[in-house]
């Protein structure tokens, strides 16, 4: 298998407090992982990691066979983060719009959006099953439909990895089920590399290929198959 995503001897700290110590962590193409762990146990500081938004104190990271230090091929990593689904009402955009925004670089800053570039939007709309809503005002959606509407914006550079953290937090049971629908969807139908946090581990458990749990500062993965992780298998990792 190719490894996408490689860690190796990777620590972190925040002054003098370590949140992640001696790590080594591999992400696979076509990996469908989630990371889960206690609060404050370094699930976000990983993530960060990954995105380059932080540097590691010790150790080395690898992003598509390259040194994070040295990868400038940032349009092939989709992030989508809990924050995103928060549009008031009155937000000026229609979904067509905000999905677009990606693609500035291709149409030119405050140029009109080609019929060839509506086509692409269109197409990523219908995939993630939200085409209906193309035409109407972000703010008007729901937290749930919000947060496909990233998904979509995030998938318009045709991305290798699609990182989310905890990208349900607000958003009711049906609208989580859709949402995990999708992201099923994007990883067996594309081979999208998906590596999302969450709070909720046993939901988690229903929906993913591998479990990272992080702990003492410090990573357990495990292969989600087969129904041989169990929610005591989970509890008990948490306690390792």
């Amino acid at each position: 298998m190719v490894n996408i995503i490689n860690f190796k001897n990777v620590s972190f700290g925040y002054e003098d407090k370590t949140v992640l110590e001696n790590v080594n962590f591999n992400v696979n193409q076509g990996d469908y992982i989630g990371i889960i762990g206690p609060n404050g146990s370094g699930k976000t500081t990983l993530l960060k990691l990954i995105i380059n938004e932080i540097n590691p104190t010790k150790g080395k990271i690898k992003i598509l066979n390259k040194d994070i230090q040295n990868f400038n091929n940032w349009e092939k990593i989709g992030y989508v983060n809990q924050k995103s689904n928060s549009f008031t009402s009155s937000f000026p955009a229609t979904v067509t719009e905000v999905v677009a925004m990606d693609l500035a670089p291709k149409i030119g800053l405050f140029k009109r959006i080609k019929k060839k570039h509506l086509e692409e939007v269109y197409k990523v709309l219908k995939l993630v099953g939200i085409y209906e809503f193309k035409d109407r005002l972000i703010g008007s959606l729901s937290g749930g439909q919000q947060q496909k509407v990233f998904i979509c914006r995030a998938l318009m550079r045709h991305p290798k990895i699609l990182i989310l953290d905890e990208p349900t937090v607000g958003i009711d049971l049906n609208g989580q089920k859709e949402f995990y629908e999708i992201l099923k969807k994007l990883n067996e139908k594309l081979n999208l590399t998906i590596v999302i946090v969450s709070h909720d581990l046993f939901i988690v458990k229903e929906e993913v290929k591998k479990i990272a749990v992080i702990k003492d500062k410090n990573i357990k993965v495990i292969d989600n198959i087969d129904d041989n992780v169990t929610k005591n298998t989970l509890l008990d990792l948490f306690e390792m």
